[in-house]
């Protein structure tokens, strides 16, 4: 069962983000987007802040984010990378050319691609949302690119991505009072299906 160690609020601009984001898509009736919560077991918590400081993972989870946008039904997770390469899998250190320590954190586990291809059978748009944060780049992520990168890996090739493959007409951008715009690319990448 896997562990989880609070070390402080890892990824939580880009979740910061992602959620001012989801809140403006609501209020102006673009969508409704509902962050998941991770389901943990607390096991040890800081009497005085009351805060859990070590927990287990309760069941494995699917994604991050899931909902409807103008009728259409939307799964994502929220990744951040602060490296120029993205490990895909739980795999040793030195098996991934990448320049960090925090594998775990950056991983796409088999649980999520396996939702996520479910979900997109229903007709429904899984992506992710990646934020290479050394250079506060934010990227959207078709499924189909996800997919690509994922049978790669099964088929005995590299087992991870870099900054250079990431198809960068798909980058996320401020606009309109929103963090991160990213209905914009659900768009390109709906376009992109039907061929428009």
């Amino acid at each position: 069962m896997a562990a989880w160690n609070s070390r402080g609020l890892r990824g939580s601009t880009l979740e910061d983000y992602i959620n001012m984001t989801n809140e403006k898509y609501l209020a102006n009736h673009l969508g409704l987007i509902q962050k998941i919560p991770t389901p943990i077991t607390p096991i040890r918590m800081n009497k005085e802040t009351k805060q859990i400081t070590l927990a287990y993972f309760g069941q494995k989870s699917t994604v991050d984010y899931i909902g409807a946008v103008q009728g259409i039904p939307v799964c994502f997770d929220a990744k951040e990378c602060s490296a120029q390469t993205f490990p895909l899998a739980n795999i040793h250190p030195h098996q991934v050319e990448c320049a960090t320590d925090t594998f775990s954190i950056h991983n796409i586990h088999e649980h999520q691609i396996n939702f996520m291809k479910e979900f997109e059978l229903q007709d429904g748009i899984s992506f992710i949302i990646l934020y290479f944060s050394t250079r506060d780049e934010f990227y959207y992520m078709p499924f189909s690119d996800i997919i690509t990168f994922w049978e790669r890996a099964a088929n005995g090739g590299r087992k991870s991505f870099t900054y250079d493959e990431v198809d960068k007409s798909y980058r996320i951008n401020h606009g309109k009072g929103i963090m991160l715009h990213y209905l914009e690319m659900i768009q390109k990448d709906i376009n992109e299906r039907t061929g428009e």
